[in-house]
């Protein structure tokens, strides 16, 4: 009978033994599915944010083509020449808001294709906002972005306004130059876009 109830501890031993290494195998198993789940979930997110970024660029693009149908291309930059006067302020917020920033020349062959777009899309205006001013440091011109202007287009005896005069504008009737004035003075002006590479 002892050897009996040897052989059956025994055997419950195994049982427990056979049971607790299923049960640790198991569990394994589960931190490992969990562990993959989320890998998994990672990579799905990854994918998820990867293509809202791809999408957005598409939009972005699309608004982009459909500013250089409306206005004109230049080189790598759209030209959209904006209703109504404002001041400068105004004027480039509204650049902004469309996804640009007021227009900054940077050579004589872009003065030329903004002063023919600027007689085909707003026949009759003189004087449109440049993205150019020196509101920081008196005498020192920059774009809208604060980076400095390396190509100059200054008409005679300008900037000549001072500490009253901050923001610049070019005229068609002067041929493209450039002049300073009041930046709350009121004016038309042309949003500029950059095409991406």
């Amino acid at each position: 009978m002892a050897k009996n109830g040897l052989v059956i501890y025994v055997l419950v031993i195994i049982l427990l033994l056979d049971q607790t290494s299923c049960h640790a195998s198991k569990f394994k198993a589960r931190k490992h599915s969990k562990r993959r789940v989320k890998e998994k979930d990672a990579d799905l997110k990854t994918q998820v944010e990867k293509l809202w970024r791809e999408v957005n660029a598409l939009k972005e693009m699309q608004a982009l083509q459909t500013v250089c149908l409306r206005g004109t291309k230049f080189h790598k930059k759209c030209y959209l020449a904006a209703e109504g006067s404002k001041h400068f302020h105004e004027a480039n917020e509204d650049c902004i808001s469309k996804g640009g920033t007021l227009v900054v020349p940077r050579s004589s062959d872009e003065i030329n294709a903004l002063r023919d777009y600027g007689k085909r899309s707003l026949p009759g205006v003189n004087d449109l906002w440049l993205g150019i001013n020196d509101m920081v440091a008196e005498g020192k011109f920059v774009d809208v972005n604060g980076l400095a202007i390396s190509f100059l287009n200054w008409d005679q005896a300008q900037p000549n306004g001072g500490k009253r005069e901050n923001c610049a504008f070019f005229s068609q009737s002067a041929q493209g130059k450039w002049s300073d004035e009041a930046c709350s003075s009121s004016k038309r002006y042309i949003c500029e876009f950059t095409i991406p590479q």
